[in-house]
Order: C-alpha cells, then structure tokens, then sequence
C-alpha cells in the first residue's frame, strides 16, 4: 500500500550545523543554501536559541550528549547524523540521540536535501507516535477514573448496573463526559466537605 509523502517546504528554514571547523561544514553550508536554508555552525555545543531551529546536523564522530540541550532523545527538531566513523560505539550514541537520518562523511555535491526530507518525515513520524500513544494513556486513564467511581457508588448503590446507572444521569444532568463525571464523584467521595453538588459545577 503506498503511502502520500507530503512535500517539505524547506525555503527560508533555518539549520545548525555543530561540528568543529572543518571541511565538511564548508561542504554541507554549501549544500544546505543552495536549497535555501539559513544555516549557522557552531562548536562544541548548541545554545539555547538552538531550540528554535528548523534542522540541527550534528558530528557523531566527536559528539557527546551534553552538547544539547534538551533530554536525551527528545529533540524538538529533526536531528541528521554526520558519521565518518563507524565504529560501533559512534553509531550507537547517533542513534540514541534521536537521530532522523544520517550523511555519511566526507560529503560531496549531493545527498543534502534528501537526508533532509528523511530526517523531516521521520521526525514527523515519531511525533504522531508519541501523541498516540499519550492519547491512548490519557483515555486508559480515564476508563480507569470511571471504574474506580462505578466502584465507589457501588458502596451506596448496592450493584454495578445502579452505579453505572447514576454515574451516568450525573454525566447527563451536567452535560459532561462521564469521564469528567467520575472525577466529580471521587472528588466528592474523597473530600465530603467540599460539597460539589450533583451535576453542578466543581
């Protein structure tokens, strides 16, 4: 099944390259503005008006984690290794940093833009992946609150059908989800004296 790849458009981006001085920044500066990106180099380590920006390639071959910052594979950008080593330890640490793609050293007269739309939809990618997988724990959370409230009316109510049952005329008569609803009924329950009323406001 083919997927539709959304054209990146990278005119006007912004790119940081952190690697010593060295040939390959000249090559990959070179690259990077004929696509028409903004792009500053710096060494040994990123500032934090880092953060704002676009792309950040970064030297794997003499990188080292306390040069960024932000957690340890929690880049707010697209990360582009640029390995001249493979030693296994090298390509080791440029995964763990998050690393969206990958230019192998010593660049040449293309590859640029390609590792930048890699690196761009992987970014991309990832990002879904981690807001679905909080979205999933966020609603397991709230079926939880629910079970804990049916639980709780249970101790009034006598069964599970009658405490589901008023659970929901609560969620109704305060037009809320009956997840917001069990929250009201714990919070009720577990602090009396701040009397929320029955499908009033909390």
């Amino acid at each position: 099944m083919r997927r539709n790849v959304r054209t990146v458009d990278l005119g006007g981006a912004h790119a940081i390259v952190l690697h010593r001085p060295h040939p390959v920044v000249t090559a990959l500066t070179r690259q990077l503005q004929a696509v028409g990106l903004k792009v500053d180099a710096c060494w040994p380590e990123l500032q934090a008006d880092a953060l704002a920006a676009d792309f950040v390639f970064f030297d794997a071959d003499m990188g080292f984690d306390e040069q960024f910052p932000w957690t340890q594979g929690e880049a707010p950008m697209p990360l582009i290794a640029l390995i001249g080593s493979e030693a296994p330890g090298r390509v080791e640490w440029a995964l763990s940093t998050g690393a969206n793609a990958q230019i192998l050293k010593p660049i040449g007269d293309s590859g640029v833009y390609s590792a930048l739309l890699i690196a761009s939809h992987a970014f991309e990618a990832r990002q879904a992946l981690a807001a679905n997988v909080a979205d999933l724990r966020r609603r397991l959370g709230e079926r939880q609150t629910v079970v804990q409230a049916v639980v709780r009316l249970m101790e009034s109510s006598g069964s599970e059908q009658a405490a589901y049952a008023a659970l929901r005329a609560e969620a109704m008569d305060a037009r809320i989800s009956l997840e917001e609803a069990a929250s009201r009924v714990l919070a009720r329950i577990n602090c009396p004296t701040q009397g929320f009323p029955k499908g009033g406001a909390a």
